[in-house]
């Protein structure tokens, strides 16, 4: 194995890739180029997802079709965690504050605006 590429479902896209735009991210692909997207990857130094709506792949996968969000969280690890937090905290809901964890790390977790948890983490 060599990656994994989380492609994650969504509704509306444009908004998708504003929030994420938000966080620092760029849209890197899309299909189609401008318009209305079906699909784009967003990327941040070396984390990047897909996200894809669900009535792009609908007919294929229906499977796909279900309530937005999801039983699974992102973690992302970055450096300057208290700058980003306050950077974002009034850009997204923050479901849990900057705190330090058993295990050493500051973390905080925010919704995207798709229902999907974030939580940023840095060894500080």
């Amino acid at each position: 194995m060599e990656s994994l590429s989380p492609n994650i479902f969504v509704k509306d896209m444009n908004a998708t890739i504003g929030f994420y735009k938000n966080l620092g991210f760029e849209k890197i692909m899309s299909v189609p180029e401008t318009g209305n997207y079906d699909w784009a990857m967003l990327s941040n130094g070396n984390v990047s997802f897909m996200f894809q709506t669900y009535s792009s792949l609908g007919d294929v996968l229906p499977e796909i079709s279900r309530q937005e969000g999801g039983s699974l969280l992102f973690y992302i690890r970055l450096k300057g965690i208290r700058a980003f937090h306050d950077k974002i905290k009034s850009k997204a809901k923050v479901i849990a504050e900057l705190n330090k964890t058993f295990y050493g790390a500051t973390e905080f977790s925010i919704f995207d605006n798709n229902g999907y948890v974030l939580t940023f983490a840095e060894d500080e």
